[in-house]
């Protein structure tokens, strides 16, 4: 019996646009003999479906439901591609909890916590995996430039301690820079994380888990032309290079492993994550840098690359991902 998913873009975050590209490829590699999609474009104002013929529906909330040709259309599963709230910060999960409908991401509580950056270093250390030293500021709360060098060395990152689009995120390394981008960071988001940087190699590998097992996907190294890895280095191309598998020795490889392994059941995460991370120089520690719920599913994102470097078929992929959460 073929399957009704509700395939959910847009959002309420400057990622938006990414999210309809995520829900594009997402939508043609969906195996049509097995499920039937529903792209549903939600915005602060709208949640609705348009189908082939141009004609808008909104959602009935009440139930998530849609009327199509005069009859009522539920779900069997949602498939969540929106990056950002609400759809990576556990509003949606927490809604379709409620409902009790299946749907491809982590749960509230997960989605909730990975959305803020410092809670989630928090967590992953209490695990044993090596995080980078921080401080979080609240936008209520007094702090110095000189407090903040007491505990950090240059050069640090700061960034909006919530969301994963690297918006009003800066790489500091003098003293004179740290003030105006704190409070460029402080334009995103009312928390900010001031964290040291990690000299190494960058790295980020999907984590997906099918039953009982955690696999972790061929690991992607990052090399940007630019200082770091930003919301213009991400999507502009030419900018970046993604190199899929990365040239990691078999040892470092396995210890790579553990710490995903480690980090996604810690988190409790659900369905496919991508897990962000450095290599130090001079010691190849492994240092975690953050999770993304939601990753980026385009053509070109990082998640169908290192599924075809696998060798797994995308229409595979995308079907274990909605049959994990369906059960």
């Amino acid at each position: 019996m073929i399957k009704n998913i509700a395939l959910l873009a847009g959002g309420y975050s400057g990622e938006s646009v990414v999210s309809m590209q995520s829900a594009a490829q997402i939508e043609k590699s969906i195996p049509t003999e097995k499920y039937k999609v529903y792209k549903i474009i939600i915005t602060r104002d709208s949640w609705a479906y348009t189908d082939s013929q141009g004609n808008k529906q909104e959602i009935d909330k009440n139930d998530f439901s849609i009327s199509v040709n005069g009859s009522k259309v539920k779900f069997d599963c949602v498939f969540i591609a929106i990056h950002g709230a609400p759809g990576e910060d556990g509003l949606l999960q927490s809604y379709f909890e409620l409902l009790q409908i299946p749907y491809t991401t982590c749960d509230s509580y997960t989605s909730a916590l990975t959305f803020n950056k410092s809670y989630t270093n928090c967590v992953v250390a209490s695990a044993g995996v090596n995080v980078a030293k921080s401080v979080q500021l609240f936008e209520d709360q007094s702090y110095t430039v000189d407090e903040l060098l007491k505990t950090l060395k240059l050069p640090v990152f700061v960034k909006p301690n919530n969301g994963g689009s690297s918006i009003g995120t800066s790489k500091v390394k003098e003293v004179t820079e740290l003030e105006a981008a704190i409070q460029k960071a402080f334009k995103e988001d009312k928390q900010v994380l001031v964290e040291e940087f990690i000299k190494g190699r960058e790295f980020s590998c999907g984590v997906i888990k099918r039953g009982d097992e955690i696999s972790v996907l061929p690991v992607t190294e990052i090399i940007s032309s630019k200082e770091f890895f930003d919301f213009e280095a991400k999507y502009t191309p030419g900018m970046t290079r993604e190199v899929t598998p990365a040239d990691i020795d078999a040892e470092t490889l396995k210890i790579v492993h553990q710490n995903l392994k480690r980090s996604y059941m810690r988190l409790n995460c659900r369905g496919v994550v991508r897990i962000d991370f450095f290599l130090e120089e001079g010691t190849n520690k492994f240092f975690f840098l953050e999770v993304n719920t939601v990753p980026g599913q385009t053509e070109t994102s990082l998640i169908p690359q290192q599924v075809a470097a696998m060798g797994w078929d995308i229409k595979e992929f995308y079907s274990s991902v909605i049959e994990e959460a369906c059960k």
